[in-house]
Order: C-alpha cells, then structure tokens, then sequence
C-alpha cells in the first residue's frame, strides 16, 4: 500500500512480481496501456493489445481516460506505464465490461488507489457459464489505502475454459473512484506447472501484499 493521495508509489514488487507469475504462463502475449487515447475519453473504447491479433471493445460504466504526469497523481490515481489510465466512479450502474472479438485464455490487469474509501472489486467471466471471482483488494477506509497498486489475472487451464467477456464489478464503499491500467490478454499453449493445472488460474497482489495465488 501507499498512503498517499499526492506521490505515486516508485516501485510495486509484489504487484510485478504477480503480474510476471501471471505472464510465465502465457505466449502471445498483448497489452492495452490507454496511452493512445486522450484524455476525458468515455466509452466504449476499441482496445487493442500490441504483440497479440486480439481487440475488444470496452463498454458501460460512465468512466473516462484520465491522465497524471510522472512523478505525480490524480487524487491518488496514475498509470502503472505511462501516464493515462481508465477512471471509473464505482456503483452498480458504473459497472463496465469488456467484449474480446475472439476467445482468450488469459486476462490481467493492474488497479489503482482501490479500497481506500470501502471499494471492492469483483469480475465475472462468460465461459459458457458465468464465473465470479473477488479480488482480494484491502478494503480500507478515510483513504487508508491512498496510491495502492493491485494486480489481478485469470488464466484457464485449457481452451475449454475460454472466455469472452469480463465484467468488472464494482462497489462504492464511501465513494472509491478507481484507475486501471495494462490490460493483458495471452494464449495458453504453453502448459501452467503441474501444481497450478486445477481449472481457472488467479493470480494477484497488492503493491505492499504478499503475493496470492489461488485456484
């Protein structure tokens, strides 16, 4: 965690360090950093994922591309590479998704100054059913958790457990606004280790945590 609303954290190793446990796993691998957008954008956004052949499209949730200098925030928000991100005001009609035009095994993404004023954060996956997963984000309060970094990736175990939508599911708590950044999408045909093959993969950490990987 952080703890400040004004500096951005210099460094997140264990949010890295879950972001690279995530991408061992995968080839093809793609990311949307929100630079090529600017800023005040609403949605929907066309994202694209340079390294991989996937788009999607972003959709719902009334929030826009913001953008913080280097070295600096916004009320505690900054990009994870670069310098916009996605802001969203969370609530049940600030709720926002994700449409990929093709099936993806794998999907991550960093979150920004979450939980400091009582947010949580939950995603749904469509894989011919609807699969919810909480992300274990410090539900914090007052701004406690100001500037924290959180990342979060899921990866199926086989083309069966494909997906095509994420939704990104949001409380208010006493009126968190949250950023996100580096959407990452990959292939899965490289095999995860033998311990870790028993369905969908989460992987994630806080920019302080330890590091959390459960099935």
């Amino acid at each position: 965690m952080n703890d400040s609303n004004s500096v951005p954290l210099a460094s997140f190793p264990n949010a890295s360090a879950a972001e690279s446990d995530f991408l061992s796993n995968l080839v093809g691998v793609g990311t949307e950093d929100f630079e090529g957008f600017a800023t005040g954008t609403s949605g929907p956004l066309d994202l694209t994922f340079p390294g991989s052949n996937i788009t999607a499209t972003l959709s719902g949730g009334g929030g826009e591309i913001d953008s913080a200098p280097v070295g600096s925030t916004s009320e505690g928000r900054y990009g994870t590479s670069g310098t916009n991100f996605w802001e969203v005001t969370p609530g049940g009609t600030n709720n926002f998704q994700v449409d990929f035009d093709t099936a993806v095994g794998a999907f991550g993404f960093f979150v920004i100054d979450i939980g400091d004023f009582g947010g949580q954060l939950a995603v749904e996956l469509s894989h011919g059913t609807m699969e919810t997963f909480t992300v274990p984000n410090t539900v914090g309060s007052s701004g406690s958790t100001d500037g924290s970094v959180f990342f979060f990736g899921i990866v199926a175990e086989d083309h069966s457990e494909t997906f095509m939508s994420i939704d990104f599911l949001t409380t208010t708590g006493q009126g968190d606004i949250v950023a996100f950044d580096d959407f990452t999408v990959g292939d899965i045909e490289k095999t995860p280790e033998p311990a870790l093959v028993l369905g969908l993969l989460v992987f994630g950490a806080v920019g302080a945590g330890s590091m959390l990987k459960r099935k």
